[in-house]
């Protein structure tokens, strides 16, 4: 659901095209190492934020091409430095209040900042001169159609993207499941299966 998630959000909402730059928020989470690929695979220019310094070498695993780490870096900042001031063409944030505003100023002109959830505040503050001032575009998304589904098991069949999984815990240990995302130490999708 991640990874279609992303794909709608990039392909159908963003009309993502090669040569345009994202900003993929939280690459260690299901959207965002999904945004990643996605974004790489129609052929734009990628960076990416971290919550420690251990995930840049995943990040980088999946194509980002710059990696910021947020506790140690201002993400706006390092974006506007790696565009030389531009900008970049979509954001794609999903952890809400506590990034969502930032996430606007990291946009160029025209630029699409893609809402796709919220896992932190679902409240924030908005400076709408930000938005007006510069034509930027708010989409709020999720999940995606079948035939958008379908396309996405035929890449990933081919090898082209690939579901990111860090873990799957029984049943029995959700709760330790549950603190692995509270931790942020995932890289991917935290899973649940039945115990046999």
């Amino acid at each position: 659901m991640a990874m279609l998630t992303a794909w709608h959000a990039l392909v159908a909402q963003a009309d993502l095209r090669p040569g345009q730059t994202v900003l993929a928020q939280a690459a260690g989470s299901g959207v965002g190492s999904a945004a990643i690929q996605i974004a790489k695979l129609i052929g734009a220019r990628v960076i990416t934020t971290v919550g420690a310094d251990d995930k840049i070498a995943f990040a980088e695993s999946l194509g980002a091409d710059a990696v910021v780490n947020h506790r140690k870096e201002d993400f706006v900042e390092a974006v506007r430095r790696w565009t030389e001031k531009r900008g970049v063409d979509v954001v794609v944030e999903h952890i809400g209040a506590e990034t969502f505003e930032r996430s606007l100023y990291c946009l160029t002109r025209l630029g699409k900042l893609l809402t796709i959830g919220s896992h932190a505040s679902h409240w924030g503050r908005l400076d709408l001169r930000h938005v007006y001032s510069k034509n930027l575009r708010i989409i709020g998304t999720n999940l995606g159609s079948i035939l958008e589904l379908r396309r996405l098991l035929e890449l990933m069949l081919a090898g082209r993207l690939r579901a990111v999984v860090d873990r799957a815990f029984p049943l029995s240990e959700a709760r330790h499941a549950v603190q692995q995302l509270i931790d942020r130490k995932n890289r991917g999708k935290v899973l649940l299966i039945p115990e046999s």
